[in-house]
């Protein structure tokens, strides 16, 4: 196994959860580091000498006297997974499904994170004029709704996201069913696939641990 020292800096209850998760399903030693958002703590100089982006999840490490430091959540999951290919919680590089898993990791990323749920979360970041955020929030979760009744679907008769075992996807799913009900969304009745899956992901030992050290809830 590759030497780690890794350092993960997340938020409670954001992205940062996906990685969070997969780092103690794998059980590679780490440190979590709680950097609040709500707190600014993503903007302190410490933390912006760390990621100038002012962002989370920040995964470092050691290489010799070097510290590296790696951001985005996708990038993080899919860099310990190949570090540690003999716990990895995606498929086989070079594989169908190895591409299947990032099709999704990139889907929810993009479309459902940046141009959904940020949309309904903070709908003044997209407008320069105050009087259009409510019509930019409403359109945002008109865009997460239509992409929630996708995810309904491509989990329809699955036990998971990607084959029958549990993987780094699934972990980034939960991050987007606690945002659906964040986001008014009854997501257990509009979408009970959906919701059985991440039963199925939120009964694991590992999962629970990584939720009671946040300190957040799902539903």
């Amino acid at each position: 196994m590759a030497d780690t020292n890794y350092r993960l800096f997340y938020s409670p209850g954001a992205c940062s959860l996906a990685p969070h998760i997969v780092l103690e399903e794998m059980g590679v030693p780490f440190e979590p580091v709680r950097v609040v958002i709500a707190e600014g703590g993503n903007r302190t100089p410490e933390y912006l000498a760390l990621n100038p982006r002012g962002r989370v999840p920040a995964l470092t490490w050691r290489e010799g006297d070097r510290e590296r430091v790696l951001t985005e959540a996708m990038a993080i999951m899919a860099w310990v997974s190949m570090r540690h290919p003999q716990v990895s919680l995606l498929p086989a590089p070079r594989t169908e499904a190895f591409v299947r898993a990032l099709e999704w990791m990139g889907w929810l990323g993009s479309t459902m994170h940046q141009a959904g749920v940020r949309t309904v979360f903070r709908p003044e970041r997209f407008t320069t004029d105050a009087a259009g955020a409510p019509g930019i929030a409403a359109q945002g979760r008109e865009t997460i709704r239509a992409g929630y009744a996708d995810i309904e679907q491509r989990l329809t008769g699955r036990r998971y996201a990607i084959g029958d075992t549990f993987g780094a996807v699934d972990a980034y799913l939960l991050v987007f069913y606690r945002w659906g009900n964040r986001c008014g969304l009854a997501m257990r009745e509009e979408f009970p696939g959906y919701a059985r899956v991440m039963d199925e992901v939120r009964s694991r030992h590992a999962v629970r641990r990584v939720v009671e050290r946040e300190g957040i809830e799902i539903d």
